[in-house]
């Protein structure tokens, strides 16, 4: 059974403007409204809660070499929402966590390598390797959680509680990226797979599913951030770049890569962006069609 987790955070984003918050925290009530928990609840989902994210607080001026922004904050998060979805594991369940921005990652990462490591696959428009051993200008970790993951990071985001990595590299496959991607090229070098966003639609998704799982095994986080949709179709987001999937092929894609997920995470929707809200009926769209079979070619979760 599908257990849903809101996870309201904006914590790993730059401010919009100075002294604003991203709008990413309004995200899984916004995707409520669009009838998401409604649909999922008819096929037999349930609610498993809300892990709340402390007060996003814009620190540029005052934050210290060495440190991303809302550190301390992200770090409680992370912890928190790891022991909600233990909880939803040791009830039987798959997780699909709501968010909310794409820090959450470290949260998730942090209870399945308590667990024992899992695989990841990472599908986003950006490939989110930013880190302080190739930029230094380190400050989101929505911009820098797949590195974060792989243990590529600050310790204080990337070794929480001693867990570093997360996620091994060799069972991580990330896919979604646009050809100009800064990380692209070193994301190659260091990961199990990656595929851009063009050669992704090149090929059959039952062809690019089975490459993925051949790298990160029966069993693995699945975490979606929906800027790797294209803007025509997903605007939303706070760094939409020309070149993404459709709808219908990131469904196609996420359909095939579900059911053998323990469960998945769906990031980077801003309601501030969506007045009308056209675009969250589009996500949840999304979530229901691709990741409606979350974790059902699984037993239950150990």
């Amino acid at each position: 059974m599908i257990a849903l987790v809101s996870a309201p955070t904006n914590l790993g984003l730059r401010p919009p403007q100075t002294g604003a918050v991203p709008g990413t925290h309004k995200a899984p009530e916004a995707l409520r409204e669009a009838g998401l928990h409604e649909r999922l609840a008819r096929t037999g989902a349930r609610d498993a809660g809300v892990v709340l994210p402390g007060r996003y607080v814009d620190d540029d001026a005052t934050r210290g070499p060495g440190h991303v922004r809302n550190e301390r904050a992200i770090v409680a998060h992370s912890r928190l929402l790891a022991d909600r979805l233990d909880a939803v594991w040791d009830a039987g369940d798959a997780p699909l966590v709501i968010g909310g921005d794409c820090s959450l990652l470290v949260g998730a990462g942090l209870a399945l390598s308590r667990r024992g490591r899992v695989g990841l696959v990472h599908v986003d428009g950006h490939t989110d390797f930013r880190h302080p051993g190739n930029s230094d200008e380190c400050a989101s970790v929505a911009g820098e959680d797949l590195a974060a993951a792989v243990g590529l990071h600050w310790d204080a985001i990337a070794d929480v509680d001693g867990y570093r990595p997360y996620f091994s590299p060799d069972r991580t496959a990330h896919v979604g990226h646009r050809d100009d991607d800064e990380g692209a090229e070193e994301a190659r070098r260091l990961l199990g797979l990656v595929v851009s966003s063009a050669d992704a639609l090149a090929e059959p998704p039952a062809r690019l599913a089975q490459r993925v799982q051949a790298v990160v095994g029966r069993g693995y986080w699945l975490q979606v951030d929906v800027d790797v949709l294209d803007p025509e179709v997903m605007p939303a987001v706070d760094s939409p770049d020309p070149g993404g999937f459709p709808v219908d092929g990131l469904v196609a894609l996420l359909d095939r890569l579900a059911p053998a997920a323990l469960g998945a995470s769906v990031t980077v929707f801003d309601p501030d962006l969506d007045p009308e809200g056209l675009y969250a009926r589009t996500v949840a769209e999304v979530i229901v069609r691709g990741l409606g079979r979350l974790g059902t070619a699984l037993g239950r979760p150990a």
